[in-house]
């Protein structure tokens, strides 16, 4: 009798786009904007991802937008948690500010744009470049989805 084996890798490979940006936008306006110049209807989802460590708990939103047309889901995900600690010790700094990523190794790209479904419709270099003329947006890029380390934490 044959044995199949399923490959993880496989199943993330083609099934979803990813797009880095970078602006000090915080996710509500990025949001606004992303509707308006690409013409999307992203609003806030009604779960976030959430990680716990040892330490803390990291929140990272999403927005949504549905393209039933076309058929592809969008996600704006905010790749930087900032969170506040108190310390035990009595001094003149008593909280301490501590930053996670959610995806580490791309830990200076602010927002990811996830897009999953019918990619053969999207046009990635049009869309790329009406991102970028976003006023406050710095840059935007295609992210290789193959050299995540953490890949899996966009899986949802």
């Amino acid at each position: 009798m044959a044995v199949y084996t399923l490959n993880n890798n496989d199943l993330t490979e083609d099934l979803y786009l990813l797009i880095g940006i970078h602006t000090s936008l915080n996710e509500c306006k990025l949001a606004y904007l992303l509707n308006k110049y690409l013409n999307l209807h992203f609003c806030k989802a009604d779960y976030e991802l959430d990680f716990t460590n040892k330490e803390y708990t990291s929140f990272y939103s999403v927005y949504e937008s549905v393209n039933y047309e076309l058929d592809q889901e969008w996600f704006l995900i905010n790749n930087i948690y900032k969170s506040k600690s108190k310390t035990k010790t009595a001094s003149l700094f008593a909280e301490s500010d501590s930053i996670s990523c959610l995806i580490p190794e791309k830990n200076k790209i602010d927002y990811f744009l996830k897009i999953s479904g019918d990619l053969k419709r999207l046009n990635q270099l049009n869309m790329i470049e009406k991102i970028n003329k976003i006023p406050p947006v710095i840059t935007s890029y295609e992210v290789e989805v193959k050299s995540l380390k953490s890949k899996d934490f966009l899986i949802f």
